[in-house]
């Protein structure tokens, strides 16, 4: 009988102490019917049926739709102004590399570089359809500079 009392009160002084230390760190929005110093004089003073009470009433419970204590609420994405905002911004996006790849193929055409349609291209000649340079006789290596 002894140890069974001694039991019950080491659960008792547990529970006690959990729940203080509960109470004195919770996020003061999730603190529900008391004061949380009223709680803290609750939990103390009334030694198995304060710390039952502040886990039943007192603590206040994450609901699903809560977060922070701070209601969401789920939204459709065709209702969501910032996932609509996302996609004008990813077409925005996509026309934009539309128009960078125009330009790219445009300037391939004005410089005769071989596609892959067309890999010779017609009447091209030397490495990537480009014609080789012709150097001049004294030319060498740096422009301008001639070899005597």
């Amino acid at each position: 009988m002894v140890r069974l009392l001694f039991a019950l009160g080491v659960v008792v002084v547990i529970l006690t102490i959990y729940t203080l230390v509960d109470c004195a760190l919770l996020q003061h929005s999730r603190v529900r019917g008391l004061p949380r110093w009223v709680w803290i004089f609750v939990i103390i003073l009334i030694p198995v049926i304060g710390p039952v009470l502040w886990l039943l009433i007192g603590r206040g419970r994450t609901g699903a739709g809560r977060n922070g204590g701070r209601i969401v609420r789920s939204v459709a994405p065709d209702d969501d102004i910032d996932f609509l905002k996302g996609l004008d911004r990813a077409k925005s996006e996509q026309e934009h590399l539309r128009a960078l790849e125009q330009e790219l193929a445009d300037l391939d055409k004005e410089i005769g570089t071989p596609d892959s349609r067309n890999p010779g291209g017609p009447g091209q000649t030397g490495a990537g359809g480009l014609e080789p340079k012709k150097s001049e006789p004294g030319e060498g290596d740096l422009p301008g500079r001639r070899d005597a």
